[in-house]
């Protein structure tokens, strides 16, 4: 049976996706079809809700960073995403009902039905195995799944490139890899001076096997990442910056202990102890846990929690995800990894181009360098096909091995085959020869941010009741600087000039750059309820009054307070309620 809190939270999710529906913030998207599950339409509130938080993100994590923002295709060859990794091992568990043939998400069946947390790093033959000792069954049917077989399933939906079979393709999993593949362009656009990091906000893809939860679990969704590449001899991060910044840590030995203690600490202390093992990534979570605060996620339900060993990515040496309690459940909105140069040296690799950027060394070196050019003439006719693979072996050899050429004759070998080959026919030489740098491949530190999680974190976290005269009234208490609209303006009624003057007003609001919504319809307490809902953080009012003094009410969407304003000054008197330089008084 849920606990009363569990229950508290399933209808608060439930209110919001009401809530959602009702007032344009998101919905299913094409139910005159039947819909499709995992396809959300972002309504006219939900689409400025949203549109303002990538507008935040942007402001924060590229421009006061001093990064570049680039915007690749959301389709990518196959080849990219071969390199990647994402082709052999961007995989859920999937079990099929055998009666009702409904595809299941193997590890939310075990976590949603069994104590078992963090399913999804198990291996598919595990799951079948807890499946059948914890007796799970279909949710759709409730046919028994025990011994039916646990399977991967590739979460990218495929394309083909061009006309008829085309080339193969996938829409991206993930925005990053357009960001690597990219890198070294962007290189030459940071002089080749590290660190520097790219962003990019854009759609992603995935096929998930059994979406829910809204906008937590979805196909198409928008994600804004930062890639950062360090040198991981002599970049450290500005952790000055935000040092004294204090963080809800769920390390891997909390997790291990009782699973509910947390590490209450600031990003100096954390980073100083090793709970946070790299100090790139202590940096990015004390800038994120700020931004959260700004836009107005409730801090009380926020945490930072590391991988477990299993969960990691096998190329991440730390990651940590920050997750929202949101319907009871906690749930990642963002991800922080060291991600080494797994990328760059995969892509080097499959690509044949070069990765890196040159280090300028302090002051040039003189070193001994061995060369050798090997004679074709002589190996051609001696070793026959075999020639070419045994120059290559003598240029591998002459940089690793130099004193093998000591002597008359030098041994190489080639797959297997050991070839002996005269010294004089090697074109062996050594000189000495002076280095300014040297080449090196980056490290890439990522901070990745789910835009559809987060804003549905801040409508959970920001939905309110009170009572108002009386009444029971819901609010969404958004930070003003988030919210779809920032103020409403209502005539009294639209007659005897009323209404002609309250639009002239909010012609005149918009030509400052404020967002405003003209609401004519209805009594003034439905305007209000319905404004309170949307979020919107103050209200004015035109009445008659205006008409005699030319002022008007101004109304607090969180204190329901109101204060009357002359209508000339309204536009300065919004600017400093969001700049937080004034309040609304208590009168009228």
């Amino acid at each position: 049976m849920a606990e009363p809190h569990e229950r508290a939270a399933r209808r608060e999710g439930e209110r919001l996706a009401e809530l959602g529906r009702r007032r344009g913030f998101f919905f299913p998207s094409y139910e005159v079809y039947g819909g499709v599950a995992g396809l959300y339409t972002y309504g006219p509130h939900g689409a400025a809700l949203k549109r303002h938080v990538e507008a935040a993100w942007r402001d924060r994590f590229t421009v006061k960073e001093d990064n570049f923002e680039i915007e690749g295709p959301t389709i990518t060859p196959k080849a990219v995403l071969d390199a990647s990794g994402h082709t052999d091992g961007f995989d859920d568990m999937l079990v099929t009902c055998p009666s009702c043939t409904a595809s299941i998400r193997a590890d939310h069946l075990i976590e949603d039905h069994t104590d078992v947390e963090d399913a999804e790093a198990l291996p598919p033959a595990k799951a079948g195995t807890l499946i059948t000792e914890h007796e799970l069954a279909c949710p759709s049917c409730g046919t028994p799944l025990a011994d039916e077989p646990v399977e991967s399933f590739n979460l990218m939906f495929e394309t083909a490139i061009g006309p008829g079979d085309g080339d193969p393709g996938y829409l991206r999993p993930e925005t990053a890899q357009s960001i690597f593949v990219e890198f070294p362009r962007l290189a030459e656009y940071a002089r080749s001076s590290l660190p520097f990091g790219v962003t990019q906000i854009g759609t992603g893809y995935r096929n998930e096997i059994s979406p829910r939860k809204g906008l937590i679990r979805v196909r198409e969704f928008t994600m804004a990442e930062l890639e950062t590449f360090v040198d991981p001899d002599r970049n450290d991060p500005p952790l000055d910056r935000v040092a004294d910044v204090s963080l809800r840590l769920y390390p891997i030995d909390a997790q291990r202990d009782d699973g509910t203690a947390y590490r209450e600490e600031s990003v100096a202390d954390a980073t100083d102890a090793g709970i946070i093992g790299d100090p790139w990534i202590g940096y990015y979570l004390g800038v994120a846990r700020r931004w959260y605060d700004r836009i107005g996620v409730d801090g009380d339900r926020l945490r930072f929690r590391q991988h477990l060993p299993d969960e990691r990515s096998h190329y991440a040496s730390d990651c940590w995800d920050a997750e929202a309690e949101i319907d009871g459940d906690w749930i990642e909105i963002a991800g922080f990894a060291h991600r080494g140069c797994y990328d760059l040296s995969h892509h080097a690799e499959a690509s044949g181009e070069e990765f890196t950027v040159f280090r300028p060394y302090d002051e040039p070196i003189e070193r001994e360098r061995a060369t050798v050019s090997p004679d074709m003439a002589t190996l051609g006719p001696e070793f026959g096909t075999d020639a070419p693979s045994i120059a290559a072996a003598l240029e591998e050899l002459a940089e690793t091995e130099p004193g093998a050429f000591a002597d008359e004759t030098v041994l190489v070998s080639v797959d297997g085959a050991r070839f002996e080959v005269p010294v004089d026919a090697t074109g062996f030489t050594r000189e000495t020869v002076t280095e300014t740098g040297e080449h090196v491949m980056p490290d890439v530190i990522e901070p990745s941010f789910g835009i559809g999680r987060t804003v549905y974190t801040l409508l959970v976290h920001a939905l309110e009741t009170d009572v108002v005269d009386g009444e029971e009234r819901t609010f969404l208490a958004l930070d003003p600087s988030i919210a779809p609209t920032t103020v409403a303006i209502f005539p009294l009624m639209d007659r005897d000039g009323l209404g002609e003057q309250a639009r002239d007003l909010a012609a005149s609001l918009r030509s400052t750059g404020l967002e405003v919504d003209y609401d004519d319809a209805g009594n003034i307490g439905r305007r209000y309820r319905r404004q309170d809902e949307i979020g919107t953080p103050y209200c004015v009012t035109v009445d008659y009054d205006t008409l005699e003094d030319d002022t008007v009410t101004v109304r607090d969407r969180d204190t329901t307070a109101q204060e009357r304003v002359a209508a000339d000054e309204l536009p300065s008197v919004i600017k400093a309620l969001l700049a937080g330089d004034r309040s609304i008084g208590a009168d009228g």
